[in-house]
């Protein structure tokens, strides 16, 4: 309800998922093929059976805050009458330290699980820190800004009838700039 768009949710469940299937690899190269040895970690012939699902779950829930909070502010710009250029340069600008210092202190904390010798909890640690370390750095500063600015004013749109069901105003994608420059809010 929040971003008033069917594309913007789709974008973010498809580059959420980005995240976390780069963690399923991951997982797989260090623990199962033995590259993480050098550090320390334990290799082992497979990944326990509860860490993929926990690591969706976890993933999946923070992914999705950063990508809310990243977004909100984009929104917020577009509903000023920024272009989506503007839009998604601004939201990027003011809310894109605090995303990517808000997930290394998350990769940092994770990281801490990594360091005893309980196999699950090194690749349960290993993943959520890889994952978030992947989503702040190249998902949400680098993939999130270049799809909208490709999918440019189609970010906003909500067509009539599904907006008459979460009950918002439809969000047309030919009025916008006419809705919110100073011209048209005086009625000039």
């Amino acid at each position: 309800r929040a971003f008033r768009s069917i594309v913007l949710p789709l974008k973010a469940i498809i580059l959420n998922l980005l995240s976390i299937g780069a963690a399923y690899g991951l997982l797989v190269i260090v623990f199962k093929w033995g590259a993480g040895e050098w550090i320390g970690l334990i290799a082992f012939d497979q990944i326990e059976a509860w860490v993929p699902v926990m690591l969706f779950a976890m993933l999946f829930g923070l992914s999705m805050d950063y990508e809310v909070f990243l977004v909100s502010r984009m929104r917020e710009e577009w509903d000023k009458g920024a272009t989506n250029e503007e839009a998604v340069v601004l939201g990027l600008t003011k809310t894109g330290r605090l995303v990517t210092a808000a997930g290394l202190i998350m990769f940092a904390a994770f990281m801490g699980l990594i360091a005893g010798s309980i196999v699950g909890l090194q690749q349960f640690g290993f993943g959520l820190a890889a994952a978030i370390l992947i989503d702040v750095t190249i998902v949400r500063a680098l993939l999130v800004p270049s799809a909208m600015k490709l999918f440019g004013k189609w970010n906003w749109w909500l067509p009539d009838g599904l907006a008459r069901v979460v009950r918002v105003e439809p969000s047309p994608l030919g009025e916008h700039r006419a809705r919110n420059t100073p011209a048209a809010a005086s009625g000039d």
